[in-house]
């Protein structure tokens, strides 16, 4: 019988997932494909280390780990919107690791410690990224039934839980000479890996399908860093009245950057407004104009409910039909029926014309 390392299970399920992302084609998910493919890579050569431990594999172990963090960060880069930032900078430590591991043989250096700071200062970082306020994910398509935020500080959560894996080996590195290191690789890496590449899918799908408005478009409206600070009241009313005109809820890549450079305001304070005058996000505050259309073509037409999901902005019927239950307390189809019921009792009441 053939036995199968675990971090080669691992290394498997997440190459299954790889090409069902990798079939996609698009470009929002190419940040998860990277991050996939140095997963895959560092199970692979996890497995392999600890069943043949060639020097080649413990050179390249600590330097495909140190891609992670920056990798599972880029995962959310798309978010922020605005002016796209370099990313070079990111893969300093990675080449910092790497030169570390060319000198280990002659001088040992801490570097599951460099490691264990890699992770767990990316980890923050995302955790502080994703309690901050809805603009910072600008980027992010409105009306998606999971925040980005609460995924990034998930995300957080992991890289924190796989920093102490590497002080863990630290730690067992000093006092047993590493002893125990494998179980505690293939445990760390089993347990955070699958559960990072999931939540960093989710962030992908969060990410607008179309890309951005042509920048002839985005030139007619002023330079949002030059608009002053305007009462909630005005930001609301302008807000709506786009909405209303340009019925923009219906776009199912809206997102809050979009929606700022339509109305001319930055997102910041729309997001502000939204949330002191109205006591709710951005995101759920669109989700609010899709289900008010949603019920008037329920009740004046006799359109399939998937169409009409479709017509007011929404991608999927499980997000419409929670959203759509959790605002009227009724599912659509009831709401439909409902409202057919009231017009055929309102009009069996009207007295007869003769």
């Amino acid at each position: 019988m053939i036995l199968v390392p675990l971090p080669a299970v691992v290394a498997i399920l997440l190459g299954f997932l790889l090409c069902l992302v990798a079939t996609r084609r698009e470009r929002r998910f190419r940040a998860i494909s990277v991050f996939l493919a140095v997963s895959i890579a560092l199970m692979i050569v996890v497995s392999l280390r600890w069943s043949f431990d060639a020097p080649i594999f413990r050179f390249l172990q600590p330097v495909i780990a140190a891609l992670l963090p920056p990798t599972a960060w880029l995962c959310f880069s798309g978010l922020r919107g605005g002016r796209r930032r370099p990313v070079w900078p990111h893969f300093l430590p990675v080449a910092l690791v790497f030169f570390l591991s060319l000198l280990w043989p002659r001088f040992p250096t801490p570097i599951d410690a460099l490691l264990a700071g890699l992770f767990l200062g990316y980890g923050c970082a995302l955790i502080w990224r994703g309690m901050g306020s809805e603009e910072g994910f600008a980027a992010a398509r409105l009306g998606e039934p999971v925040r980005p935020g609460r995924v990034a500080i998930l995300v957080g959560i992991l890289l924190l839980l796989s920093g102490t894996v590497d002080l863990a080996i630290a730690f067992d590195v000093g006092l047993s000479r590493g002893a125990h290191i494998g179980l505690i690789v293939s445990l760390g890496n089993m347990l955070t890996l699958p559960l990072i590449a999931g939540a960093a899918l989710v962030v992908a799908r969060s990410l607008p399908e179309t890309e951005d408005p042509p920048q002839e478009e985005a030139e007619t409206t002023p330079d949002m860093r030059d608009v002053p600070t305007a009462d909630d009241a005005h930001v609301l009313t302008e807000v709506h009245r786009i909405l209303r005109e340009r019925h923009l809820y219906r776009d199912p890549d809206l997102t809050l950057e979009r929606l700022a450079r339509r109305v001319g305001i930055p997102a910041r304070h729309i997001s502000q407004a939204i949330n002191r005058k109205l006591g709710r996000n951005v995101s759920q505050e669109i989700n609010q104009w899709r289900i008010r259309e949603a019920q008037t073509l329920l009740e004046q037409t006799d359109r399939a409910v998937t169409a009409i999901m479709f017509d007011c902005g929404f991608q999927t019927k499980s997000n419409f039909n929670t959203t759509f239950r959790r605002l009227t307390g009724l599912s659509p189809s009831d709401w439909r029926r409902r409202a057919t019921n009231d017009l055929s009792a309102g009009a069996s009441s009207d007295p007869e014309t003769p």
